[in-house]
């Protein structure tokens, strides 16, 4: 059976690659070549695409451009979902790279919540290791971490950080609450497993 520091490592660590390609209805000045990338499965499409914004920028009109949003074969990518989670939704049979199409207008109100800002990310993020850690730990791990942990593990998140993430280090063992003593990775850790 996995270790959970190796689990939690091939989770932080684990990318997806992904070709992205402007929407054939999109009014561009010139042909669009694709733009790849390697996706951090752990983050979210708007916090790792501003590559991909400025690319297809080149070839729009300024006037064509409106809220960028992404699809996979018809279904838009909701962007409060982990890209991990997108990927094995919709597309963990098929070849790689992943093939995203974006889009610069007709955002699809109905399907997709809009995301004015970073700042909307962060506190979705929050809310949803609260969640999780309220779920599997009666929120003593979230509780017991420092607000600088918390801009720490958002910050890793945010940044793409691949060197040494705060879930990953060493801290000593813990004792869970079904009294059984065992050996984790520090506090954040918890919320992951």
């Amino acid at each position: 059976m996995a270790d959970d520091k190796d689990v939690l490592r091939d989770v932080w660590f684990g990318r997806i690659p992904a070709c992205f390609t402007l929407n054939q209805d999109e009014v561009t000045e010139r042909e669009a070549e694709p733009y790849y990338l390697l996706l951090p499965r752990v983050s979210y499409l708007t916090l790792v695409t501003d590559k991909v914004k400025k690319h297809f920028l080149k070839v729009m009109r300024a006037e064509d451009v409106e809220e960028m949003w992404f699809e996979y074969e018809g279904t838009p990518l909701k962007w409060h979902y982990p890209i991990g989670v997108l990927f094995d939704l919709h597309a963990s049979n098929n070849v790689l790279p992943w093939s995203i199409t974006v889009h610069f207008k007709n955002f699809p109100d109905h399907d997709l919540l809009h995301c004015p800002s970073n700042s909307v990310i962060e506190a979705h993020f929050m809310s949803s290791i609260k969640e999780a850690d309220a779920l599997k730990h009666k929120s003593q791990v979230v509780n017991d971490m420092q607000k600088k942990d918390h801009k720490q593990l958002w910050m890793g998140l945010q940044n793409g950080e691949t060197h040494t993430p705060p879930i990953l280090k060493e801290r000593r063992p813990q004792t869970c609450n079904n009294d059984h003593h065992v050996t984790r990775m520090g506090k954040c850790a918890f919320v992951f497993m």
